[in-house]
């Protein structure tokens, strides 16, 4: 499946909070991305993991290379990597969020980390139309990270797990603005055809509206690819 770039491709690049990590959005990503729905309508979704809150397939592998031709000449301006690194797809799959709120656990009703890595990446291309939401960051309260890296792991997580006992651990539901552990310091909006890059340990969350939770169906719910970039110096 060839993959090639819209003619139309915008890029913006901007910093998130006060801790001003990179963050890329890419408008007008793909020349065509009615193909890309069509061709997830066509497989077979399954629940892949523990903490994702839908189901999963593997995208085309011809996407990776194409996100990879998009990254690398960007690597060094935009999240200070070096542009010669060797690039690895741990995960590159097409996504679709089905799970009631009231049936998500604790870890999946705040922001979360995909790595504490500060040279992982992780993007989202939204293949949706319609109000399915975006990509929101976030600010934890009680030690100010904005991001979770090897050195802050311990302290944080230790401190998540004494808050999920406290009165304000959340009430099931998919996280939205501020509340008491979290403030939301950032977001990017769900637009079809849309791409966002970041690094794999900023705090982040998609923002799903709990009363219209997506239907599981590429073709009316909330597609995206996700993917997770390893860089290997």
């Amino acid at each position: 499946m060839l993959i090639q770039t819209h003619p139309g491709l915008r890029l913006q690049v901007r910093r998130i909070g006060a801790e001003g990590s990179p963050l890329l959005v890419v408008d007008q990503l793909v020349a065509d991305p009615d193909r890309l729905v069509r061709k997830a309508a066509r497989a077979q979704f399954t629940p892949q993991g523990a903490m994702f809150p839908g189901v999963r397939v593997r995208a085309p592998l011809s996407y990776e290379a194409f996100l990879e031709g998009l990254v690398r000449p960007l690597l060094a301006e935009v999240f200070d990597l070096p542009p010669q690194a060797r690039l690895a797809f741990p995960m590159c799959h097409y996504s679709l969020v089905t799970q009631p709120p009231e049936k998500l656990g604790f870890l999946q009703r705040i922001p979360h980390i995909d790595s504490s890595t500060g040279r992982g990446l992780a993007s989202v291309h939204y293949l949706f139309r319609g109000g399915w939401g975006g990509t929101a960051f976030y600010r934890h309260r009680n030690t100010g990270f904005e991001y979770v890296d090897e050195g802050r792991e311990r302290t944080y997580f230790e401190q998540l797990e004494q808050e999920s006992r406290g009165d304000d651990a959340p009430p099931p539901g998919y996280i939205g603005e501020d509340t008491p552990l979290f403030e939301r310091i950032d977001k990017v909006d769900g637009v079809y055809n849309r791409l966002v890059m970041y690094r794999r340990n900023s705090l982040h969350s998609a923002t799903i509206d709990n009363a219209n939770v997506p239907p599981p169906d590429p073709e009316t719910g909330r597609l995206s690819i996700n993917s997770f970039i390893d860089v290997f110096l």
